[in-house]
């Protein structure tokens, strides 16, 4: 990292905090894939009513320029925005730079912010932040830096969690100090505000987080698609000599996005932080125990941590409510929204299901479809199971040791084994609880979100329902 960078900077201050705070996962990105991200990030602002302080950092005022017609849409929905980039000529010219929340901050050559990509979006209910350096000539080794502009390499990562992005603006308030101090000043004050209502907001409930980043998150996976297939496509496209790595940038940047939603997610949630991450844990677990192919491990451990995309509140259906019209349609499902924008990605498509129905009944009484026995596919009965055994293990242990928690959220899903649950589920997790209570552990894994790409398996990806594949009028989950 740059001495005296923001990233590095950044790192620095997380690393110096006594409190245990969640890994920053790094990553490299191509340009062309942060174009994409940068734009659905910003053109989310276009979007709602959030009135963010916008800070971006282009390296160069050319490429401001290229920006600055979008961004004077922008600035008519923003509260701030603050550019900052080595200048070039005509760097102020632009209408945009004569806005009144518009400020442009020069940057000398030999600054280390100039040589980094950043884009830092601060409301309380909006917070996305890009943060990245280009590589040096030393790190692209023999290949030597590309003669597309588009390929060019950046170091760093992206999220949506507020407080990585409050301390991010935070320290760029810092650098801009020096350079126009009253600017600075003012942007201080903004962001106290912010800092108030986010701390206000850390209450808020888990369910309305998850509504308010799911179109975020879809956008951010339709511009990568577009993205990923615009590349080659236009009479005028530059030759790319890296496309399959350009393309598995982008696929895994559409990961990253539902995984830093599931994660923030987690964070909100005070009763069950580690929800995701431990629901993973016990799929892979309850996999191996079943002898399940590798390619079936990757998708039980990717649908636990995605399995809250859409949260709902826990609570104990009505079975008797649930209409024979919705029996019959057995594939039909509500279109939550998160679960509809994992479907954007055919890798995702089988991960959805799983998810959609998670919530099935060995009985046939659950939703959406009302599947029963073997109809439910595999993965599902086990997603479901687990996710209820953490939760009730999760609530006991606030109240009582962990092996008597685990006993007793076994024993919460042996009462329904037959009803809600395959019975032969359920006598594996028996085994599973006797192996935690006599010292296995199960790792407790932070979201590895850069290396998540190797959970998707195109090849073995095949449909939880292929016999409606004949049937394209039919509603699948």
């Amino acid at each position: 990292m740059l001495n005296g960078s923001l990233l590095q900077k950044l790192v620095e201050r997380q690393n110096a905090q006594s409190r245990r705070t969640p890994a920053i996962n790094y990553g490299v990105y191509y340009k062309n894939t942060l174009v994409a991200l940068c734009h659905a990030l910003e053109d989310s602002i276009l979007e709602s009513d959030c009135n963010p302080v916008m800070i971006a950092a282009f390296q160069q005022g050319k490429w401001y320029l290229q920006e600055a017609d979008r961004y004077g849409e922008i600035a008519d929905k923003a509260q701030n925005i603050v550019i900052l980039a080595a200048p070039n000529s005509s760097f102020r010219d632009h209408p945009t730079s004569q806005k009144a929340n518009v400020e442009l901050v020069s940057l000398d050559k030999d600054d280390p912010v100039a040589q980094e990509w950043h884009l830092l979006i601060l409301s309380p209910g909006y917070t996305a932040m890009v943060l990245c350096q280009e590589l040096s000539d030393a790190d692209y080794g023999k290949a030597g830096v590309p003669e597309v502009d588009l390929e060019r390499k950046f170091y760093g990562f992206w999220t949506f969690e507020p407080e990585l992005v409050l301390t991010a603006v935070e320290l760029a308030i810092e650098h801009i100090q020096p350079l126009q101090p009253d600017l600075a000043q003012s942007l201080q004050a903004r962001v106290a505000e912010i800092d108030s209502q986010l701390l206000h907001n850390k209450t808020a409930d888990v369910a309305q987080v998850s509504k308010d980043l799911n179109p975020i998150v879809s956008r951010v996976v339709r511009y990568l698609s577009d993205c990923h297939e615009g590349l080659g496509q236009a009479i005028d496209a530059p030759v790319f000599t890296h496309q399959p790595e350009l393309e598995r940038n982008i696929v895994s940047n559409k990961l990253q996005a539902f995984l830093r939603m599931a994660q923030l997610i987690d964070l909100t949630d005070l009763q069950n932080p580690h929800a995701a991450s431990e629901v993973s844990s016990l799929c892979e677990a309850f996999a191996q125990i079943l002898d399940l192919p590798s390619w079936q491990v990757k998708r039980l451990r990717l649908a636990g941590l995605l399995h809250r995309i859409d949260y709902l509140p826990q609570h104990e259906p009505n079975l008797g409510e649930i209409s024979a019209e919705s029996r019959n349609s057995a594939l039909s499902c509500p279109l939550y929204p998160g679960r509809q924008a994992l479907r954007m990605m055919p890798q995702l498509k089988a991960i959805a299901q799983i998810i959609t129905h998670q919530s099935e009944y060995w009985d046939g009484s659950g939703t959406p479809g009302g599947l029963s026995y073997d109809e439910i596919p595999l993965e599902c009965r086990i997603l479901g199971l687990l996710v209820e055994f953490q939760r009730r293990l999760n609530q006991s242990t606030q109240e009582i040791c962990h092996s008597e928690a685990l006993s007793q959220a076994l024993s919460d899903c042996q009462a329904a084994s037959g009803q809600r649950w395959d019975p032969k589920l359920v006598e594996m997790l028996t085994l599973l609880v006797m192996a935690l209570q006599q010292g296995m552990t199960l790792p407790r894994e932070a979201f590895k979100l850069r290396s998540g790409l190797w959970l998707l398996n195109p090849e073995q990806n095949p449909d939880l329902f292929p016999r409606q594949a004949a049937n394209p009028s039919a509603t699948t989950a």
